[in-house]
């Protein structure tokens, strides 16, 4: 580990410190001014690679990974309770702090999801949508606005509270639709969806994400389309990283990493029309040339930029279709 990435470390570590000792992760102006310190010191483009990092600072950096969902979910409940006040909570959307970072977000997926789907999906489902459902909103008003989105939740608080957003407008209110259950209950319905969103916080452990996973993997119809949120760099410390070994029975499409104030890597996968032997487990940064999928896998790395105007720089992994 080189001497930036030892400072780098060393800082987090010391905010992690910080963060452990607050009585509470509910919004106030200390947790607001840590958090805000973290993603700061996590932004910044770096070669570091958390997951290689001695097992002290990967126990850390999994317990500052469960803090940040936790504050997370207290600061969507917060503005989900505030916003709710209003008679048309979807008119009042920008009091919410990072309401621009999901605007920019929802543009991402939707750019990439439109490379890789051949028509407008008319069902999606968004496993861990949480009170305060950002991305399904912003993709259902502003890209796809034809489109019936079914949101998960574990939380039948949370799906209330997200209900309650969207039960005046004409439009949502019959799109937008939320279903109270743990998604490795969920099987045949699963089938009836073109695209799967997973959330970044479902599966907070690598274990946990590798088994929702491997669900969605057997209960997907073939051909559906997996869109999940990663993380790259520092931004590992913020939220898990989904490696391609965790993506058994799914073909990785690409791999998107912002380098602006957009945290979450975005990756979209196919799944199997029947299973497929993978030789080796390779990490998604390395390529995918030394599994054996049912496409032609291209080394050539090309730039691809949605967010122009934002300074956005993405790398795309691209895959060319077998022609049997």
């Amino acid at each position: 580990m080189g001497c930036q990435d030892e400072k780098l470390v060393q800082t987090i570590c010391e905010i992690y410190d910080n963060i452990s000792a607050l009585e509470s992760l509910k919004p106030s102006k200390d947790v607001n001014m840590l958090f805000t310190q973290l993603v700061l010191t996590c932004l910044p483009p770096t070669p570091i690679d958390v997951t290689k990092l001695c097992s002290s600072v990967q126990n850390m950096r999994s317990k500052l990974i469960k803090l940040c969902g936790e504050a997370e979910g207290h600061l969507e409940a917060h503005f989900s309770t505030l916003l709710g006040s209003y008679d048309n909570p979807l008119h009042h959307l920008h009091i919410f702090p990072y309401y621009t970072n999901y605007l920019k977000l929802s543009l991402l997926e939707f750019s990439i999801l439109s490379n890789h789907c051949t028509h407008v999906p008319t069902q999606v489902a968004f496993v861990g949508s949480g009170p305060l459902p950002l991305t399904s909103i912003v993709l259902a008003s502003y890209h796809l606005t034809d489109t019936t989105f079914h949101n998960y939740d574990i939380d039948p608080v949370a799906n209330s509270m997200a209900l309650q957003l969207v039960a005046s407008d004409p439009d949502l209110s019959k799109r937008m639709l939320f279903h109270t259950s743990d998604i490795m209950d969920v099987t045949d319905e699963l089938k009836d969806y073109e695209v799967v969103f997973l959330a970044a916080l479902v599966g907070m452990g690598r274990e946990e994400k590798s088994r929702a996973i491997e669900h969605l993997a057997k209960q997907m119809a073939p051909g559906a389309l997996l869109m999940l949120r990663s993380a790259h760099g520092a931004r590992g410390f913020l939220y898990p990283i989904v490696d391609a070994c965790d993506l058994r029975g799914f073909e990785v499409l690409s791999v998107f990493h912002p380098t602006d104030d957009v945290v979450n890597s975005v990756v979209i996968a196919r799944k199997h029309a029947m299973p497929v032997h993978m030789t080796t487990t390779p990490s998604l940064d390395q390529g995918l040339g030394s599994m054996i999928l049912p496409c032609k896998c291209s080394g050539e790395i090309q730039a691809f930029n949605p967010l122009i105007n934002h300074g956005t720089m993405i790398e795309e992994l691209a895959l060319e279709e077998h022609v049997s």
